[in-house]
């Protein structure tokens, strides 16, 4: 049996003031101190973000403990330029102080696309999985394009926005697709027709470079991977373990199956809108046959699909132990809304989320 893929996550923070929850613009401050200990801490499009990289990993225990370590480093580093850490994927908080990091691309990204660049303090989290080349990463990509809804309603993290509830479990999916090259990919037959498509949209001004490929699932521009982007940063390291594990176990499902489905166009949407508005709280969308579905029921049909590669990662008892916590105790967008609706005051959401970033992490 051909050894399991690696897998690595890049985790997006929010960087606030401690007592406001307001976004502070000091992430070259945080990443100078995270250098001082040793920590390659990443600048985002806007200062009042950074964003972690794990190593590649064989195994779930090794990632997970290397997500505590992140974020205990980062948000210790945070501490020190008197700013606080948060796994929130949009400021619940005003934004005044959101400014665009100070690099030659982000400044050409903000000039071309305006205010959906800078309004953005938008934090997801990003999971590679290793590919062979970029045929099997398409391949993949196909595969995962019905379970990005549901990986998306699984790590809802961002019900909360500038001061006041949005309605919806993932707000940053609304906002993020904004975006020209943002949202699910098209169904690719081959690699060719992917190609043609970045160079279509390269040509036409929607793309300043192809590290723009914003698709929540796509062959990394940068590593040998397939990276699904489709999530909310989640409240705590074990979420962002549970996604990972899922995307690889399906990911690896890929590479043997015969069958790939192509999903309409309109129910992929449908499916979006349902997981970004309701998350783990209502029902979703089953994307093969478009009809609503528990979200508890529609997981386990995942999780059936895949089992074979989770018995193999010896991961089934993690996801299952994973899937019942988040259910029970609620995914971030549950427990910020829980927090927000007791006295309706931003400082208990702020608690809250900041309990969940390192929760277990201590």
């Amino acid at each position: 049996m051909d050894a399991p893929p690696t897998v690595g996550v890049e985790e997006e923070f929010l960087l606030v003031d401690p007592l406001t929850g307001v976004p502070v613009g000091r992430n070259v401050d945080v990443a100078r101190t995270a250098a001082d200990f040793g920590m390659d801490l990443q600048l985002e499009i806007m200062r009042c973000q950074v964003e972690t990289n794990t190593g590649v990993h064989t195994n779930t225990a090794d990632l997970l403990d290397e997500l505590r370590n992140l974020r205990r480093a980062a948000a210790a580093s945070a501490e020190k330029n008197d700013a606080m850490l948060l796994a929130v994927a949009v400021p619940p908080t005003g934004a005044d102080q959101l400014t665009i990091t100070s690099t030659p691309r982000y400044e050409r990204i903000a000039e071309r696309f305006g205010r959906v660049a800078s309004e953005q303090g938008l934090c997801g989290c990003h999971v590679h999985v290793a590919v062979p080349d970029r045929e099997v990463a398409l391949r993949a990509s196909n595969y995962l394009r019905p379970w990005l809804p549901l990986f998306l309603a699984l790590t809802a993290n961002s019900p909360i926005y500038h001061g006041d509830e949005t309605g919806y479990a993932s707000w940053r999916n609304i906002l993020w697709r904004r975006w020209p090259s943002a949202g699910p990919p098209p169904h690719f037959d081959s690699v060719r027709d992917y190609d043609v498509a970045i160079e279509s949209m390269l040509s036409q001004g929607l793309i300043l470079d192809r590290k723009m490929v914003y698709w929540d699932v796509r062959p990394s521009a940068t590593f040998p991977t397939v990276e699904v982007r489709i999530s909310d940063v989640p409240a705590t390291v074990q979420e962002t373990a549970l996604l990972a594990t899922l995307v690889r176990a399906t990911v690896m499902t890929s590479f043997t199956t015969d069958s790939v489905p192509v999903i309409a166009e309109r129910t992929l949407r449908a499916a979006y809108w349902r997981a970004a508005h309701d998350g783990i709280d209502g029902p979703a969308i089953d994307p093969i046959d478009g009809n609503p579905i528990p979200v508890q029921d529609l997981l386990a049909k995942l999780i059936e699909r895949i089992a074979p590669a989770l018995e193999q990662l010896g991961d089934i008892d993690f996801v299952a132990a994973g899937i019942t916590t988040v259910l029970a105790r609620g995914n971030g967008a549950r427990r910020q809304l829980e927090a927000f609706r007791v006295r309706r005051q931003l400082i208990d959401v702020i608690g809250e989320l900041a309990d969940a970033t390192l929760d277990s992490c201590r």
